[in-house]
């Protein structure tokens, strides 16, 4: 992936930790949260993002992407305004520059607060 490329997700709302992120863990790694993307899930744990991209016809094919808290240089978080439907967060990290979109109904500054718990307090 090249620098100056800026990775995008959508959160649309929050999910049940899906049953089958347990295989995707480390030892001592435990989910915090998870919300529904457009084609699969994010889920916040405590070492880690992983997102899980459905691809294909069928959505049985599937791309993770993990991104160690540890990574994260930076972090910005935007919330929605009055013409602005749609609030942000912007992650600065190793990988380059990664911006998540949050649905209506996600709270930007808990996302913010879980970001801060998770890099910080690593």
């Amino acid at each position: 992936m090249e620098a100056a490329a800026v990775m995008s997700w959508t959160l649309i709302s929050e999910v049940p930790i899906p049953h089958d992120v347990a295989e995707l863990l480390v030892q001592g790694e435990q989910p915090y949260a998870a919300f529904k993307t457009l084609r699969d899930s994010a889920i916040f744990t405590t070492k880690r993002l992983i997102v899980r991209d459905a691809q294909g016809l069928s959505g049985k094919k599937a791309e993770i992407y993990s991104l160690p808290y540890s990574s994260i240089n930076m972090w910005s978080t935007e919330n929605a305004g009055t013409f602005d439907f749609n609030a942000e967060v912007e992650l600065w990290s190793k990988a380059g520059r990664i911006k998540i979109k949050l649905g209506k109904g996600i709270d930007v500054r808990r996302i913010d607060q879980l970001i801060a718990n998770c890099v910080l307090g690593s």
